[in-house]
């Protein structure tokens, strides 16, 4: 999966907000069909959402469109795939997913709607929102080449702070084991590994501390709530010119070295070696992807 910075809710039955989202810098969308659409207005939002995919795919042919269709238990997943697997579409937010078994049920829908309606290789952004989903989480992470991302949970308000019943605090002390178990499933299984939302909008330094408190975990982006959150997020997982500097540094003190036979060398004042190196490339190869630039 591309390693967006910064995901944006979009409500399904507000199609005008798309674009402020768009305007925003978010590097990635998500048009709700679950929690922000009220039960009477769902059916016309499956339309106008397959409408907004097309719409938004023409105007920024870059940028990440999602769907977070409603989950298998109201038996309201097919009806939405079945309206916006369109062109355009890079993937579902696939929710209240709890073992491996549900992957597979989104996958045999997928594949159907998929091959009906001319769409391929859509990928699933997976959040972590319950209980069962923290002990599966592995499984889930394995369990089909769909699974792009996953999202360690954080909110203060939403399914897994009730769920687990903890006390939340902006240090995000409560939820550093299930956020931690959500990154190592990530790492093993090849994922972007995403860190869960700030609810307080209006308190840009705190989610300036939140996001490089996830960043320093190892987590690579981040779940928005607000347009006026996308700046700040998108700040904290870019690439900064000191950091490309330091590590294109690096990689360049390694690879003189070895091609004198040397493995172990002193850069800025730190042993490095293979090992340093190997990290060094890694970095610079997402920092390219994120800027767009070549390695």
């Amino acid at each position: 999966m591309h390693p967006y910075r910064s995901i944006l809710f979009v409500p399904g039955h507000r199609p005008a907000w798309a674009e402020k989202a768009v305007a925003a810098g978010a590097d990635c969308i998500v048009l709700d069909l679950e929690d922000s659409v009220p039960a009477a207005e769902k059916a016309a939002a499956r339309e106008t959402v397959a409408d907004l995919i097309g719409t938004v795919r023409a105007a920024h042919p870059d940028i990440g469109v999602f769907v977070r269709v409603n989950p298998l238990a109201t038996r309201l997943t097919g009806s939405d795939l079945e309206a916006v697997v369109v062109p355009g579409l890079t993937g579902v937010f696939a929710p209240k997913i709890e073992t491996a078994t549900d992957v597979i049920r989104y996958d045999a829908l997928l594949d159907h709607f998929e091959m009906r309606n001319g769409v391929e290789d859509l990928e699933y952004i997976v959040p972590v929102e319950t209980v069962k989903a923290i002990w599966n989480c592995r499984e889930i992470a394995a369990a089909s080449p769909r699974v792009g991302a996953m999202i360690g949970p954080t909110a203060e308000h939403a399914d897994i702070a009730r769920e687990v019943g903890f006390e939340w605090t902006p240090e995000g002390h409560e939820s550093l084991y299930l956020r931690s178990r959500i990154l190592l499933a990530c790492r093993e299984s090849g994922l972007h590994a995403l860190t869960a939302l700030w609810e307080d909008l209006d308190n840009i330094d705190g989610l300036r501390d939140f996001a490089t408190n996830g960043r320093g975990l190892g987590f690579r982006g981040m779940i928005a709530i607000h347009p006026s959150h996308v700046a700040t997020i998108n700040e904290v997982f870019s690439p900064s010119a000191k950091d490309i500097e330091f590590y294109r540094g690096m990689v360049d003190a390694y690879e003189n070295a070895a091609t004198d036979g040397i493995g172990a060398l002193r850069y800025r004042g730190l042993h490095i070696d293979k090992a340093h190196y190997d990290k060094a490339v890694g970095w610079l190869q997402r920092a390219a992807i994120i800027t767009n630039k070549g390695v």
